[in-house]
């Protein structure tokens, strides 16, 4: 077995150079705290470096996606809940149809076509700085929509999504676009629509134009 010699005490760091290797090392971090995590990680920019080298920009979407993320959130828990009671004869009816459902073939249960009858429509809503809106079409599994949005010159963060009762789903999702078109299908029963951010310093308009199988049109600001 080979064992390598121990070095002399002269060739190993004195204190003093461990001490000044370790304040370089803590200095080194802190340039690099200060340049390059704060910025791109918190927005956070006090020596203009971060600018300079595009990191700011990326703080400044992490901390846009942060804010709109809790929006949602909030927006969520405020959202009021709809309950309807029915009257007796609607009891009657809805418990007959639970007892016909039961002999159905779950095939032929929902298919989730011709539900809505075809429909073309125009939406338009205004968004002041920082606001965000959601438009929602009340869809059936298997509806097809076409649509075609655009913010007007501005451009906005968009989230094109469904949700239901124990359902959710993101089509697409975007910042700072100016408008957007194409199709989708549904892939459950529920409200399925776009989400809106403002975040330039104008009011911005929102035209939305939808054709296809749809119900209702919800609004939630």
């Amino acid at each position: 077995m080979y064992n390598s010699p121990v070095p002399p005490k002269s060739e190993l760091p004195t204190s003093a150079q461990l001490l000044k290797s370790t304040l370089i090392a803590a200095g080194v971090a802190a340039t690099l705290l200060v340049t390059v995590v704060l910025p791109s990680e918190y927005n956070v920019d006090p020596t203009g470096v971060g600018k300079v080298l595009g990191l700011k920009q990326m703080g400044e979407i992490k901390s846009q996606l942060g804010e709109e993320a809790e929006a949602d959130r909030q927006r969520d828990l405020k959202k009021p809940v709809q309950s309807h009671k029915p009257s007796t004869g609607q009891q009657s009816s809805s418990i007959g149809q639970f007892f016909a459902s039961l002999f159905v073939s779950p095939a032929y249960a929902h298919d989730g076509k011709d539900q809505y009858d075809p429909q073309s429509g125009e939406t338009s809503v205004k968004l002041a700085p920082g606001e965000g809106l959601e438009v929602k079409l009340e869809m059936h599994k298997g509806d097809v929509v076409a649509f075609d949005w655009t913010a007007n010159g501005a451009k906005v963060n968009f989230n094109h999504h469904g949700e239901a009762e124990g359902a959710s789903v993101v089509y697409e999702k975007g910042r700072a676009v100016a408008e957007k078109k194409g199709e989708f299908e549904a892939l459950f029963d529920g409200e399925h629509g776009w989400w809106w951010r403002n975040r330039t310093g104008d009011v911005v308009t929102i035209t939305l134009r939808t054709n296809g199988r749809y119900g209702d049109i919800k609004e939630y600001r």
